[in-house]
């Protein structure tokens, strides 16, 4: 059995519309598997679990625990998700400092959200020979580097530096082409989209995508048509409805000198 003294904090996941005190069909991120429930406030409710006061480190585990309950969610509700380890001491907390301190804007974002998923798309050239392509279609990276060709390496010094300052420059302005190609077919899909840093040099996109329930099948084929577009030049990780963190902006602190006393 849980002790319900050791799991005294709440611990958050999101914003939900809801009138009432009702139990979530998951387990929480503690590892006793406390129950999910909601703490209601004038037809909002947090969704929480009880929880040790304490902090929850970024781990695979603790990351997928909480995506999970998120999930579960999501079949029913629109949700604010929240991110990872925000702990409240107690109920009143969150109905005080967060539902009732902010409530028109929790209710403005959740209607921004209302009938659309968050999609996410990534695109990859295949390897790095997509470089060499690249730079053989620039005339004068092809000369420097035949200038180059068969030289010392102390002697062309600065004009390798200038060709690796070439070719970065092709490759990123290919990179720009690539990706505007794709965009075009998925922005008039879209409700509004969030473009991410690209995390490898494979890497020609990295984008976000607020979607319409109802457009989500016209959305997925859309990628599917890509696919098969540019399947000889890259590949797509596709993945959603994912919590919608992207299109959310709910950073959550509590203010602990205004808590009662114990």
């Amino acid at each position: 059995m849980i002790e319900t003294d050791v799991l005294a904090g709440k611990y958050l996941y999101g914003i939900i519309r809801c009138a009432d005190a009702r139990a979530i069909a998951a387990r929480g991120i503690h590892e006793q598997g406390a129950r999910v429930y909601t703490i209601p406030y004038r037809g909002l409710a947090a969704v929480v679990s009880d929880s040790p006061c304490e902090e929850y480190d970024n781990s695979r585990r603790n990351m997928m625990a909480h995506t999970r309950v998120l999930e579960v969610v999501m079949q029913q509700y629109t949700v604010l998700p929240i991110c990872l380890g925000v702990v409240a001491p107690d109920a009143e907390t969150i109905q005080e400092q967060l539902l009732a301190q902010r409530y028109a804007d929790l209710e403005q974002q959740i209607s921004d959200l209302d009938g659309r998923i968050e999609l996410g798309l990534k695109a990859f050239w295949f390897d790095e020979r997509m470089f060499q392509e690249i730079a053989d279609q620039q005339p004068m990276i092809c000369a420097l580097r035949d200038s180059i060709a068969g030289r010392p390496p102390e002697n062309t010094y600065y004009e390798r530096i200038r060709l690796g300052d070439m070719v970065e420059a092709a490759v990123t302005q290919r990179r720009q082409f690539d990706g505007e190609q794709i965009l075009s077919s998925l922005r008039p899909l879209s409700r509004a989209l969030v473009t991410h840093p690209v995390l490898t040099d494979q890497m020609v996109m990295n984008v976000s995508f607020l979607v319409d329930r109802f457009d989500e099948a016209r959305f997925d084929q859309a990628v599917r048509d890509l696919d098969d577009r540019f399947g000889s030049q890259m590949t797509f990780t596709y993945v959603g409805p994912v919590p919608p963190y992207n299109f959310v902006s709910l950073a959550v602190h509590w203010s602990y000198s205004t808590q009662r006393n114990a």
